[in-house]
C-alpha cells in the first residue's frame, strides 16, 4: 500500500506551483470545506490545527495559514501522476481513493537488488525516489497479507519509509493497535472507536476477543467488518486499472521557428495526427490542453470547446496562444506587420484535457442541425477577429437583472460567477427582462401631485407613482401615465464604500456605489414595461431614477 497523507493538501499545493501564487510544501496549510478544516498538513498540526477547526479558530493558532479550497477533481486529477510514477516501477496498480492505492509487492525482484536490505523496504526506497520526482515528498508504504493490514502499516511507517508485515502476521500487527486508529476510517470508525474506548477497550486485541454474536448484535455490520479483519479473515480483492493510452501529440522544431505563422502552419499534421488518435478509440476532446515551449519560457493554456475540437480549431488555439500566451511569459508574439518571435519555438504539445464519447456529438442521420451551423460560423468569426473578441453572456447569481449578466469568450466555461442557487435577498421577480441597458438612462417619476417619488430608510415608498419619462438629451422624452407598478425591492449595499469614503470629500463619496436602492416594475400606458432603479448614496440623500431595463 503507498499512501500519501495530507493528500488534498498536496494536491492543492501542487497546483498553486504552476500560478504566479506558489507555496512551499512546508508552508502550514489546510482544507476548507464549509469553513471548517477537513484535511491540514504536519505543519498546520504543528501549529495546533486539526480537523473539524472552524475556520477563525484554525487562524487564531496559525495566523500564516494557507486556505485552499475542497475540490475532488482536483485531488484525483493530481493523483495521476503518482498513479503513472508507481507503474513505472511496478504494473497493477489500484487506486482505492486519492492518496491512498494498492500494487501487487514486488520484494520478491528487489529483493536481490536490495543488498541485503527486506525486499519491501528496497522497492518501497524506489517508489519513493520516483515520488518525488513527481513532487510528492511525503509518501508511506506498508507491505501485509491483505489491503487493511498493508493500509494500516502504511500509517504506521515514518516519512517515505516501509512497515512489512511477516506473512502470516497480519492478525498479530492489527491486535497490537489502539482502537484509535478505527477514526481513520470515516465517520463510522470514530463512532465506533468511542464506543470502544467507553467500554474500556483500549486495543483492537481486546475487541478480538469478544464473541462473534456480541459484535454483530452490539456494533452492527461495521463492527463485525473490523472485527473479522483484526481475526485475520480479510479476503484482500485488488482490482488493478488498465494504465489509460498515450493520446497526447506533439512535434519539435529543429531549427526552432521564429515566426508564429511558421509554427502554426507546421502544427497542422499534429493536430490531424491528434485529433485521428482520439478518433479510433471512438472519442472525442472537449478539453485540450496546448504547450508551446520556447528558448526562453513555456507558454501553457487549457482550452475548452463547447463542442469538439476538430484540428482546425487545435491550429487556430495555437495561433492564439502565440499572440495572448507568450506576453504572459514575457514574450512578444509575431503581428500581423510582419514582425518576428522574440524567443523562437522548439515544441508544440497537445495532451487531452477532457474526452468524452464520439457518439455523444455525432451529427445527427440528416446531417448537422441549424446549432452545428452557428458553432461552425462563430468559431470561424472568433479565428478571424480573436479569442476574446467574441463572448456570449452567461446567467449568474445576483440581485439585479444587470448582476446576472456575466461575458465570457465563446468557447471557454465559464468560472468564478456568483451561484444562482443563492436566496439574494431583494431580487427582482421573474420573468427576467428582454433588454438590459449598458448605460441605464436616468429617469424622473412622480405622484399625482407631480411630486418626486423616493423610498425612505425603511424601505416605503414617499408616495404612489403616478407619471415617469426618461430624461435622455437633448431632451427628455413625454411624461407617461402610469398603468400599473409593482415594488419596491429595496436593496442596502455598498453601505461599506459609503461609510469610507466619508471622510474622502466629495470625490470619494462619487466613486463609491449607492449604499441604498430599491427596484420597481412599471408599466406605461402604452402597454410596455419597464425596470426602474431608484439609489441613494446616503439615508439623507434625495436620490435618483434611472431605467435599468426594459420589458417585452
Amino acid at each position: 500500500m503507498v499512501w500519501c497523507p495530507d493528500w488534498s493538501v498536496t494536491a492543492a499545493l501542487l497546483e498553486r506551483a504552476d500560478t504566479d501564487e506558489p507555496v512551499g510544501v512546508e508552508a502550514p496549510a489546510v482544507v476548507l470545506a464549509n469553513n471548517r478544516v477537513v484535511v491540514c498538513n504536519a505543519a498546520a498540526r504543528a501549529e495546533g490545527v486539526r480537523r473539524g477547526q472552524r475556520r477563525r479558530d484554525a487562524q487564531a493558532r496559525c495566523p500564516e495559514l494557507v486556505l485552499l479550497a475542497a475540490n475532488p477533481d482536483r485531488d484525483a486529477r493530481w493523483f495521476e501522476p503518482v498513479l503513472s510514477a508507481v507503474e513505472e516501477v511496478r504494473p497493477g496498480v489500484a487506486p482505492l481513493r486519492p492518496g491512498l492505492l494498492a500494487v501487487p509487492a514486488p520484494g520478491r525482484y528487489f529483493a536481490r537488488a536490495g543488498a541485503g536490505v527486506d525486499g519491501e523496504e528496497a522497492a518501497a526506497a524506489v517508489l519513493a525516489e520516483h515520488l518525488v520526482r513527481a513532487g510528492v515528498w511525503d509518501s508511506r508504504f506498508g507491505a501485509a497479507d491483505d489491503l487493511y493490514t498493508a493500509e494500516r502499516a502504511a500509517r504506521s511507517a515514518p516519512e517515505q519509509g516501509c512497515v512489512a508485515i511477516p506473512p502470516g502476521s497480519s492478525a498479530d500487527f492489527l491486535r497490537g493497535l489502539p482502537v484509535t486508529v478505527l477514526a481513520d476510517d470515516g465517520p463510522e470508525g470514530a463512532e465506533l472507536a468511542g464506543v470502544l474506548r467507553r467500554l474500556g477497550l483500549r486495543l483492537l486485541g481486546d475487541f478480538a476477543r469478544l464473541r462473534a454474536g456480541e459484535v454483530s448484535n452490539r456494533f452492527g455490520g461495521y463492527g463485525t467488518e473490523v472485527w473479522r479483519r483484526v481475526q485475520g479473515d480479510e479476503v484482500t480483492r485488488l482490482a488493478s486499472r488498465t494504465p489509460p493510452p498515450e493520446l497526447a501529440c506533439e512535434i519539435a522544431f529543429e531549427p526552432p521557428l521564429d515566426s508564429a505563422e511558421a509554427v502554426t502552419f507546421s502544427v497542422r499534421t499534429t493536430a490531424e495526427r491528434f485529433v485521428a488518435g482520439l478518433a479510433d478509440r471512438q472519442l472525442v476532446a472537449t478539453g485540450v490542453r496546448v504547450e508551446a515551449e520556447f528558448e526562453e519560457g513555456v507558454s501553457a493554456r487549457t482550452w475548452l470547446h463547447p463542442r469538439c475540437f476538430t484540428s482546425r480549431d487545435l491550429v487556430d488555439r495555437v495561433h492564439w496562444q502565440l499572440q495572448a500566451g507568450m506576453a504572459t511569459s514575457g514574450l512578444r508574439s509575431r503581428k500581423s506587420t510582419g514582425e518576428d518571435i522574440t524567443s523562437p519555438v522548439t515544441l508544440v504539445r497537445f495532451l487531452p484535457d477532457t474526452v468524452e464519447p464520439a457518439g455523444d456529438h455525432a451529427d445527427g442521420l440528416w446531417g448537422g442541425g441549424a446549432d452545428d451551423q452557428v458553432v461552425r460560423g462563430v468559431a470561424r468569426v472568433q479565428a478571424m477577429v480573436g479569442y476574446d473578441a467574441v463572448q456570449v453572456p452567461v446567467l449568474q447569481g445576483g440581485r439585479g437583472a444587470a448582476d446576472r449578466q456575466a461575458l465570457v469568450p465563446w468557447g471557454e466555461r465559464p468560472v468564478g460567477l456568483r451561484p444562482v442557487e443563492r436566496p439574494w435577498p431583494g431580487r427582482i421577480p421573474g420573468p427576467a427582462p428582454s433588454r438590459v441597458f449598458a448605460h441605464p438612462p436616468p429617469a424622473e417619476v412622480v405622484d399625482e401631485a407631480a411630486v418626486p417619488v423616493g423610498v425612505t430608510v425603511r424601505g416605503l415608498v414617499t408616495g404612489e407613482p403616478w407619471r415617469f419619462r426618461v430624461a435622455v438629451t437633448p431632451r427628455a422624452l413625454p411624461w407617461m401615465p402610469i398603468a400599473s407598478w409593482a415594488g419596491p425591492w429595496p436593496v442596502d449595499e455598498g453601505w461599506w464604500l459609503v461609510a469610507g469614503a466619508a471622510g474622502a470629500g466629495a470625490a470619494g463619496v462619487a466613486g463609491a456605489a449607492p449604499a441604498r436602492a430599491a427596484r420597481f416594475q412599471v408599466v406605461g400606458v402604452d402597454g410596455r414595461a419597464w425596470l426602474l432603479r431608484w439609489s441613494a448614496l446616503g439615508p439623507d440623500a434625495r436620490g435618483s431614477w434611472e431605467v435599468e431595463a426594459a420589458y417585452d
